[in-house]
């Protein structure tokens, strides 16, 4: 089945957001990054210092209807290219059974970029504020979000080629 739901997956600072770009008008499909959506939509509001439950839950409302617009895209025969991270294996799991369940085929592009170099650039994106530059990332949520990311395996890499 030829895939219309683009994973793109990677650690904090992989380059996902440049990778996404690319490979939306490669595939002349949509591109929906969760950076974007929560700094647009809730970035004014967000409390000071950021409160963890008030983030996940408002990522979470945005990946459900990120998902319902690209699933609704894939029926139309439009590829989408998902910039969520995807950090955990339950995450990409999760989608890909949505997506099987709506008939529709799934990519998952893994970008293995050592934590060093992912924390070196986020710390010129961070001081540069360029293109893809959508919010702060300090050191120390680098490290939390570090901590819960799930590299996918040779075995999981192999249910969804490119």
């Amino acid at each position: 089945m030829t895939p219309l739901l683009h994973m793109v997956c990677g650690g904090v600072g992989a380059g996902k957001t440049t990778y996404a770009l690319k490979l939306a008008d490669q595939v002349g499909g949509l591109r929906f990054s969760i950076d974007e959506w929560m700094t647009g939509l809730f970035g004014p509001d967000s409390p000071q210092p950021p409160q963890w439950g008030w983030v996940v839950e408002r990522v979470r409302r945005c990946e459900a209807r990120i998902v319902a617009q690209a699933l609704d895209a894939a029926r139309r025969g439009v590829p989408s290219v998902l910039d969520l991270s995807f950090l955990r294996r339950d995450d990409r799991r999760r989608l890909a059974d949505q997506a099987a369940a709506a008939g529709v085929g799934v990519a998952l592009h893994f970008l293995d970029v050592p934590a060093d170099e992912r924390w070196r650039r986020v710390a010129a994106r961070n001081a540069e504020q360029g293109e893809t530059f959508s919010l702060v990332v300090p050191r120390p949520i680098f490290d939390f979000v570090e901590s819960m990311f799930e590299r996918p395996g040779a075995e999981e890499l192999a249910l969804w080629p490119k």
